[in-house]
């Protein structure tokens, strides 16, 4: 049996109502992105979409597109002929691929209701069929192991009987844009990550502190932004920021225990900066309520205390077990835990505040001049497109 089509079905799209025209746009330009390398032809309609494979395969196809946001589930379709007889034949050709002793249910949608056999009569007509052909299978209604889907249209007749589960959410664009900031450990990139599921574009913004993080340090970020790019389909940038100077300065003069805030505060100010020059509506972390010093509640309070910007946590509430199998499942896992350190954690004092005190951080800060070298980092921010094929070689050749 060759498939020549592949069903893709929407994801939240489907409860969007009167706008749902743009998010089917959108949806749409990400699929050729996606399939950009593939000879296909896309048709997105109201409800889902059909690709025409031509000489592909479907395999491939479905590969391509099982991370695109907005997508729920995708099938390799054959779209027949309206005859009983090319739907007998192929229902025998899905089940025989069936286990032994397996259990099967034919599904029946009936697009077009002009046609001359209605939704019981395909039934029981491929049910019976099927176990007259393929005597190893039994027929469960309630809770089959396979379900044969036949849709009869107007074009022609659909069957299947494979669903793949996608990323689903909606299209990356149809959400505004976020600024994640992107430390290098395992958190922040699942962030980044699951918020891209919402729709939202992000770029990325990343701190580090010459001659105290390595250049490894460096290309290890830009390959996780490399990573969730290709996961995604979408185009990520990421803006380095030069941190020496303000974290030595940090080191000098705010005492030991509470230097974790002042850098977390500085870091925001310069995010929420950066956030409004690239238009975007939210900066993104990947804090854990009381997964370390800075992520209790009393630190959020002091270092937020900094911004008016939304800041959002995908990950707040969750346990850390479950962010690692995020990060396995996304693939970013293996290049977060590469042995590079970030300047917080070079930085890290040996016993930091869990309970700042807002006042008591403003007072100490209040002793430097922090502006004019914000000013500085600012203008000194390189922006990276990590698809480049120069930086990935960068990155090889470095670890």
């Amino acid at each position: 049996m060759i498939y020549d089509h592949i069903l893709v079905r929407y994801g939240e799209i489907t409860l969007k109502t009167r706008n749902r025209k743009m998010f089917i746009n959108a949806l749409r330009q990400n699929m050729k992105r996606a399939l950009a390398d593939f000879d296909v032809e896309l048709n997105a309609h109201w409800d889902r979409a059909y690709i025409t494979l031509g000489d592909e395969a479907p395999g491939a196809v479905m590969d391509a597109l099982e991370n695109v946001n907005g997508i729920l589930s995708v099938s390799p379709v054959a779209k027949l002929e309206r005859s009983e007889a090319a739907m007998k034949d192929t229902a025998v050709h899905f089940a025989n691929g069936f286990g032994e002793g397996d259990t099967f249910k034919i599904e029946v949608k009936r697009a077009d209701k002009s046609y001359h056999l209605k939704t019981f009569d395909i039934q029981q007509m491929l049910g019976g069929y099927v176990l007259d052909n393929v005597p190893k299978l039994e027929v469960d209604v309630k809770h089959p192991e396979h379900q044969i889907m036949v849709e009869v249209r107007i074009d022609g007749i659909y069957m299947y009987h494979e669903v793949r589960q996608c990323i689903g959410g909606l299209p990356i664009g149809t959400g505004g844009r976020a600024l994640l900031m992107l430390s290098g450990g395992i958190d922040s990139p699942v962030a980044g990550l699951e918020v891209m599921k919402k729709g939202v574009e992000i770029e990325a913004i990343h701190f580090h502190s010459p001659p105290y993080t390595s250049p490894q340090a460096t290309e290890k970020v830009k390959q996780l932004v490399d990573i969730m790019s290709k996961r995604t389909g979408a185009d990520i940038k990421l803006h380095i920021v030069p941190f020496t100077e303000l974290q030595t300065k940090i080191y000098d003069w705010i005492p030991d225990n509470m230097s974790m805030t002042t850098t977390r505060r500085i870091m925001l100010i310069i995010a929420e900066r950066l956030a409004k020059q690239v238009d975007a509506k939210a900066i993104v972390n990947g804090e854990n309520l009381g997964q370390v010093a800075s992520q209790t509640l009393a630190s959020m309070h002091a270092i937020n205390a900094v911004t008016n910007f939304p800041v959002l946590r995908p990950l707040l509430t969750l346990e850390k077990n479950e962010i690692v199998a995020m990060a396995r499942n996304y693939g970013t896992y293996e290049t977060s835990v590469l042995p590079y350190e970030d300047c917080c954690t070079i930085f890290k004092p040996k016993s930091p505040k869990t309970k700042p005190v807002v006042e008591k951080v403003e007072k100490f800060e209040s002793k430097v001049d922090f502006e004019p070298m914000i000013e500085k980092a600012l203008a000194g921010i390189e922006c990276y497109s990590v698809n480049d094929a120069e930086e990935k070689e960068a990155f090889r050749s470095l670890l």
